[in-house]
């Protein structure tokens, strides 16, 4: 090694890119590139733009006989930022980077990784590659039509997600409009942001009038929810999309070919139930095709939910709705957007992740996640820190070990790597109250309420996050250790995690008690760490004290599931324009899986153990199955508003939804033509039998003969008439019956699933059964 340290020095650098370790060099040799990012409002007035305050800074950095002009020394800038990001990236050694840090008006430094391109995970992860000619994207033009309307935060239209290269013409029937603001004009909207819309009159009303001086009274989104999630449902490719170097590829939305339609109507105080009616109600009238909506609020009455009134309208119309089961898990019966004209859609994982772990002085080392990257450069990755944990038991959260604002005591924390409950406040906002007191990292451990769920965030600290049993493991290593110490590492990205998908923990939970007859939610998608699109206006933890700006953020949520099943739906819109929009949900749901990539059902992350239907309703969305899900379960406006009347509105209520009269055509709330099965027998111990009727519609080969498998139950007996179908044509509709007998009434929910074969299909439908308490 002595004999040659250059080789040495190179050696040291490839074990860093591979392992994440970061070893003391000889500085004067080792020089690599970081990313400098500047705040571009803090350059003085004395220079004449921010390149030449840039070069400054790095200037002031070098060594003397640098600053002389040493030879080979003066093009240590390489690429200057001007726009999303502002700032530099300059070659520097480990000292000077340190050093850079310090100055004022420098945001962060970060040292430049190289990656292995490929794509950003959830279109692949749902069978989507456009490298595959047998794709849905190699339909190059088939979803050019097909109009999303995203009601949310707004849009930043700089974005790269948002460019229109290659789109053709606005399709003539589109009649939305761009309107201007402070911070958006006309320019702003193009062949892929057709129109851009907001609604604010029943937010001021409520709160009076909004500041658009400190808010954009405009399409223009600030706060970066509805920029992700309409980069989501339909972002053009970008190549080289990443967080701070996580997740890097190519971000695409599930439709780049379609159309997005921008609603604001969430401002910085709330979105309010008028400003979504009506927005919902020019959305229709503008000719969108499919209805993004994640956002919502508790459950209410069909007649007393604004936005179910307002859905019902618009899927008279045709319009596909999509809406977030919300973020209430894994408590049950959490669920939001339970109209059974909406298609609410939970939050899976997906195989990749970003670990980092914590290893502790007793030479143990935990697995967590992480998003932060490197911006101190410490000398040594090896330092252990002492660790400190301000609750006084491993299992019981209190305000203290909650890092809550005001909790810590600066003289105990700092200098120190801090143990921190989840729960209560933001996950980043502890990070923040651990560094306002002086500590150097945070730990933040879930609790019971979390589990096993593990969900990176991008911390203004050093962070790792861990499950419930290592959180117990390092609480009870500090509270019996008096010189308790701890380093944390950051491993990047990795692909192929095993299991996936997994559900949520925090995705929202059935069951459905406004109607236990329709089960809820209708199918899981990617919900956790998704990579997309992101405001230039908030850094990626959305604190006011970060100053980072980034073009894509990675979110968690069932706001980053719903865009997916929304762009999806644009997809099946566009290649089967005469769906219905309970077509579409048809072929979701019975074509979506419930095994993950090892083979076993799929997963609870609060629980470790396997989840049912009133966790991922009937399973994780699969895209390609559903193109062509052979049977498909139809639903009329006229057969949602025969549910509706055996759900106890007067006439009067019923009215909001429409001017029909009750047939009472269903016999039974579960007689609806829904995709999934809920049999709910009565109180009354009498009642044994229950019969329920389904009538599906062949989309696929005109001659077909499907057969059906039932699973077994505990409680009772299944019998489905005629067991086999007969198709001689497409469209054709054969009706079947399946008739539940009570075996042995059951105190929980049993569930199953019945599936209908013709040797290419799998028609499955999801079965819960229901027994209510005697009275």
């Amino acid at each position: 090694m002595a004999g040659n340290p250059v080789k040495w020095v190179y050696l040291i650098l490839a074990s860093y890119l591979f392992f994440d370790l970061v070893l003391a060099a000889d500085t004067h040799i080792a020089r690599k590139t970081y990313i400098v990012q500047m705040d571009k409002s803090a350059m003085p007035k004395s220079f004449i733009n921010h390149l030449e305050w840039y070069s400054s800074k790095v200037k002031s950095v070098l060594f003397n006989h640098e600053k002389e002009g040493d030879a080979g020394d003066n093009d240590r800038i390489i690429y200057s930022y001007q726009t999303a990001i502002h700032g530099v990236a300059a070659v520097l050694s480990e000292e000077e980077a340190e050093r850079l840090e310090d100055e004022h008006g420098v945001v962060a430094i970060f040292p430049d990784t190289k990656y292995q391109l490929h794509t950003t995970r959830s279109p692949a992860f749902l069978g989507l590659e456009p490298e595959d000619s047998t794709s849905v994207w190699s339909q190059k033009v088939l979803d050019h039509d097909v109009v999303v309307g995203v009601l949310d935060t707004g849009i930043w239209p700089e974005s790269e997600s948002f460019k229109d290269t290659g789109m053709t013409p606005v399709p003539a029937h589109w009649k939305g409009k761009c309107e201007t603001g402070r911070g958006f004009e006309k320019h702003h909207c193009n062949r892929k942001i057709v129109g851009a819309r907001v609604f604010y009159h029943g937010y001021e009303a409520a709160t009076g009038k909004i500041n658009d001086q400190t808010e954009y009274k405009s399409p223009r989104d600030q706060d970066g929810h509805g920029t992700h999630t309409a980069a989501t449902v339909a972002g053009s490719p970008v190549r080289g999309a990443n967080l701070q170097g996580y997740a890097y590829g190519t971000a695409r939305g599930m439709a780049p070919g379609a159309r997005i339609a921008v609603y604001k109507v969430c401002w910085s105080g709330g979105c309010f139930s008028s400003d979504i009616l009506s927005a919902v109600d020019r959305a229709v009238d503008d000719g969108v095709n499919v209805l993004s909506i994640s956002l919502g609020g508790g459950v209410s009455p069909y007649y007393r939910d604004s936005l179910s009134i307002a859905a019902f309208g618009a899927m008279e119309m045709g319009v596909f709705i999509s809406s977030s089961a919300g973020n209430g898990g894994p408590d049950p019966v959490s669920l939001t957007n339970v109209s059974p004209w909406i298609t609410t859609v939970g939050a899976s994982t997906m195989d990749r992740d970003f670990p980092a772990t914590v290893k502790l002085g007793n030479g143990r080392t935990l697995i967590g996640v992480s998003l932060y990257r490197e911006q101190r450069i410490r000398r040594s990755i090896n330092k252990q820190y002492p660790i400190v944990y301000m609750g006084s038991n491993s299992s019981s959260p209190d305000p203290s070990s909650l890092c809550l604002e005001g909790t810590l005591d600066r003289r105990l924390v700092a200098g120190k790597i801090v143990i921190c409950d989840r729960g209560i406040s933001p996950r980043v906002q502890k990070g923040q109250v651990v560094k306002d007191a002086g500590g150097v990292g945070m730990v933040l451990s879930n609790t019971a309420s979390n589990g096993e769920e593990l969900v990176a965030d991008c911390h203004l600290l050093p962070a790792v996050a861990v499950g419930e049993t290592e959180g117990k493991a390092l609480k009870n290593y500090v509270l019996t250790s008096p010189k308790a110490t701890a380093n944390l590492a950051f491993l990047d990205t990795r692909l192929g995690i095993r299991p996936s998908p997994v559900v949520a923990a925090f995705s929202s939970r059935g069951p459905n008690f406004l109607s236990l007859e329709i089960l809820k939610p209708d199918v899981v998608a990617p919900g956790v760490n998704i990579l997309a699109a992101w405001t230039g206006d908030t850094g990626p933890s959305s604190l006011p004290t970060d100053r980072r700006r980034v073009k894509f953020n990675l979110l968690s949520g069932t706001s980053m599931s719903c865009p997916h099943v929304s762009g999806v739906a644009a997809l099946l819109k566009a290649r089967h324009p005469e769906w219905s929009p309970a077509v579409i949900k048809s072929a979701l749901m019975t074509t979506a899986y419930v095994h993950d990539n090892t083979g076993n059902p799929l997963r609870d992350s609060s629980t470790a153990a396997p989840s049912n239907p009133y966790d991922h309703g009937a399973g994780h969305i699969n895209p390609i199955k559903a193109l062509d899900p052979g049977l498909v379960y139809d639903i009329k406006a006229h057969d949602y508003f025969e549910f509706l009347c055996t759900q106890s509105l007067t006439p009067a209520q019923l009215k909001f939804f429409s001017n029909r009269s009750c047939q009472h055509s269903l016999a039974n709330p579960g007689d609806l033509n829904y995709p999934s099965i809920s049999a709910v027998f009565p109180e009354k111990a009498s009642i044994t039998t229950l019969t329920l009727h389904r009538t599906v519609t062949n989309v696929g080969p005109a001659v077909s003969n499907y057969h059906v498998v039932v699973s077994p139950f505990k409680g009772a007996s299944v019998q489905v008439k005629p067991q086999t179908l007969h198709f001689t044509r497409k469209y054709q509709k054969i009706s079947y019956k399946i008739t539940f007998t009570t075996v042995s009434r059951q105190t929980v929910p049993e569930f199953g699933g019945l599936v209908w074969k013709d040797g290419v299909h799998r028609v499955r439908s999801p079965i819960v059964i229901t027994w209510l308490p005697p009275l």
